[in-house]
């Protein structure tokens, strides 16, 4: 047997019996978790369902007791109404009955009533609903003599034969001191009984002695409620509950005990004494809490299952995942030692890279240095050509003291570009040269003095705009000086096609010193790497793209900000923004 294959044995069987125990205690715990599940879920909703229950039975004993009193209150003004019907008076007067039992059914009809009769002065029906009725005599009846000794309408139950009440409404009818008659209205309250069959519970109805009147059981009607309970109950959805009230009053009300106690809920009806009582059994909340059960309980067991099948899958996989996690290793092993040589190979062209890296960074910066120089100097040396031009011109006329002038301002471009030629030294590295109070009028007018040459040769318009106070900034004049010969010399090149160049200087002041350089060119194409080194827009010859960049580098040493935009009426315009210096000797804030 080879080494790895013996070293999963021994990792299998060396740790079962901890796994053993594990297992145990898992599925121990597993067990405690379901019983004690299922014991809060029972109990829960045990007691929940207990609770809508007996809230529906207190809805529905509400809603039948609301419905049987709009019954009896609506029935009660009918004897009212029809004891003044002139039609009926009439037929009492004139013993002519023809046309009173159409009149009468006519009415039942509309007012929904169980039945009508009309009874004559001696309690002799001469007109009814039921035709099999007339010619009946109710002279010794309550409910006729109440009626005549009354002037109010009279309500009456009366037991029939059958076992069942009638409920009836009477009132005489009167013509000015005669009595006529008298007008009976039976009121239908049996159709409630029959809704009331229609569901699981058991519902009936007292009177103010305490008699059944009304009932889902027909046996129980005439007795109370203790004597119709220790009668045999009829089969139906409360029939477990009935065997249980033999105990009746042993059990409490909310009960429960092998699924044949019932809830039992009583209301009092606003009308005579009446009360409505109900039975509801717990037959379904128990039938909803064992199928919520169930569910767990099955849940459980497939629980149970899986993790008994993921057990006894789980030693097959482990000597499978020894085995591959072995080659694993090996074939990791070699990979690891082909890298290690790769990354040896690699650090030595790394270290040749850099080498040659270096070599180019500063090849890099010399030719940016170079470049820079070129442009920079290119201005005075435009000029002292002018300037030395003019001085021969003026030798030849005899005119000594004008060209030593001339020579007076050669002298002081070579002494601006050697200020040019050490300010380009630090370019790569922030200077932090001492800085003295500037007049940017004055350094404004060095700088068109220096530009003097290309603008009479161009034949530029120059108009300024300048402030009646001097505007003061901290900061070196020959740098700001050379970023206005930038901007100037940015202008004139922007106006090269055009017919009739204008460049307009604004010099204000208020927060901040604004010096503005507005042309009538054609504009930026591109503003957001305008101020990038080497970018130009120029010919080949030109410019090589350094003026802005090393303009804007000064004028960030400055504190302040140098912006382009293009104008509303074409052209683009230059902003320098420096900090003001202020009547104090120092400069605004920001």
């Amino acid at each position: 047997m080879s080494s790895d294959a013996q070293s999963g044995w021994t990792n299998l069987f060396g740790r079962g019996a901890p796994l053993g125990w594990r297992l145990r205690l898992a599925v121990f715990v597993l067990l405690v978790a379901a019983a004690a599940t299922v014991w809060v879920t029972n109990s829960l909703l045990t007691n929940r369902f207990t609770e809508s229950t007996r809230n529906r039975a207190e809805l529905r004993l509400a809603l039948y007791s609301g419905n049987l009193l709009s019954e009896l209150r609506r029935n009660a003004i009918v004897p009212q109404l029809l004891a003044r019907d002139p039609t009926l008076i009439s037929a009492l007067q004139s013993a002519d009955f023809s046309l009173s039992t159409q009149r009468l059914l006519s009415f039942v009809e509309e007012i929904g009533a169980a039945s009508l009769m009309l009874l004559d002065r001696d309690g002799r029906v001469v007109a009814a609903t039921d035709r099999n009725r007339l010619g009946e005599s109710h002279r010794s009846d309550p409910y006729f003599v109440n009626a005549v000794r009354s002037n109010a309408t009279i309500f009456s139950e009366i037991a029939r034969e059958t076992g069942s009440y009638g409920f009836l409404y009477s009132r005489r009818i009167e013509a000015g001191s005669e009595i006529l008659g008298v007008i009976v209205v039976e009121v239908d309250l049996r159709k409630f009984e029959n809704a009331w069959a229609g569901i699981s519970d058991a519902v009936m109805v007292t009177d103010s002695t305490g008699t059944i009147i009304l009932s889902t059981e027909p046996q129980w009607r005439g007795l109370n409620e203790t004597e119709a309970l220790l009668r045999q109950h009829p089969q139906g959805a409360i029939q477990r509950a009935i065997r249980a009230t033999t105990d009746w009053t042993a059990l409490p009300p909310d009960a429960y005990v092998a699924g044949e106690a019932v809830m039992r809920m009583e209301t009092r009806i606003p009308f005579r004494g009446w009360k409505m009582t109900s039975f509801t059994t717990y037959s379904s909340i128990r039938e909803k809490v064992n199928s919520v059960l169930a569910l767990e309980i099955m849940g459980f067991a497939i629980l149970l299952a899986l993790t008994f099948y993921a057990l006894s899958r789980r030693a097959t996989f482990r000597m499978a995942l020894f085995q591959r996690e072995s080659a694993e290793l090996r074939a990791l092993n070699a990979r690891l030692q082909r890298e290690i040589a790769e990354r040896e190979r690699v650090e030595k062209t790394l270290e040749v890279a850099e080498q040659t890296l270096a070599q180019s960074s500063k090849l890099a910066a010399l030719g940016e240095m170079s470049a820079a120089v070129s442009h920079e100097l290119n201005q005075p040396l435009a000029a002292m050509k002018t300037y030395l031009a003019g001085a021969r011109l003026l030798l030849r006329r005899n005119r000594p003291e004008e060209a030593l002038a001339s020579f007076g301002r050669i002298d002081g471009l070579i002494e601006r570009m050697g200020a040019i030629t050490r300010q380009l030294k630090s370019y790569a590295r922030k200077g932090a040269d001492a800085f003295s109070p500037v007049n940017l009028g004055e350094a404004l007018a060095s700088s068109l003095s220096m530009m003097e040459p290309q603008l009479r040769q161009r034949q530029v318009k120059i108009t300024q705009i300048l402030p009646e106070e001097p505007v003061i900034v901290m900061g070196d004049r020959m740098r700001i000086e050379q970023v206005m010969v930038n901007l100037l010399r940015n202008a004139l090149d922007a106006t090269k096609s055009v017919a009739e160049p204008e460049v307009e200087i604004i010099l204000a002041a208020g927060e901040t010193a604004v010096l503005a350089v507005r042309d009538n060119g054609h504009g930026i194409e591109d503003i957001e790497n305008l101020f990038e080194p080497f970018y130009t827009t120029k010919r080949p010859g030109d410019g090589v793209g350094l003026g802005l960049a090393i303009s804007s580098g000064i004028v960030n040493d400055h504190g302040g900000r140098l912006t382009a935009r293009n104008g509303q009426n074409g052209g683009a315009v230059f902003e320098m923004q420096l900090p003001i210096l202020g009547h104090d000797g120092l400069e605004a804030a920001e």
